[in-house]
């Protein structure tokens, strides 16, 4: 049973940064894929950015590539989401997810994973 707990959300101007962390505990991250998604108020959850395994490729939306980098740190079971640039339509509650049972072509969809945090809320002001 893998738990996840997001941090590192809150309100920043336009063209700010925020760095989002998932720290995940029970078994080791490294065969999980893992990724995160965002929703907005009234839209659908969008994947993000994610990867299959550690150190296997990473995966962006285009909406935040070149702005957002995704990156894992096995020695601390975590990921993270630097986010650049930051725009209005940035603004949403980010969830980590993770699953081990990953393909490329389910990478993108949020019901291919079986664990979730609590998402942090991102607000991109003008």
């Amino acid at each position: 049973q893998v738990q996840l707990v997001e941090s590192g959300g809150g309100l920043v101007q336009v063209g700010g940064s925020l760095r989002l962390s998932c720290v995940a505990s029970g078994p080791t991250f490294s065969p999980y894929a893992v990724a995160w998604f965002r929703q907005a108020s009234g839209r659908e959850r969008e994947f993000v950015a994610g990867s299959k395994r550690s150190g296997t490729y990473t995966y962006y939306t285009d909406s935040v590539k070149g702005r957002f980098t995704f990156s894992r740190d096995n020695a601390k079971n975590a990921v993270y989401l630097q986010m650049n640039d930051l725009r209005l339509e940035d603004t949403a509650v980010y969830y980590c997810a993770a699953d081990r049972n990953i393909i490329t072509s389910t990478i993108r969809s949020p019901q291919a994973y079986d664990y979730w945090g609590q998402g942090t809320q991102v607000t991109v002001s003008s």
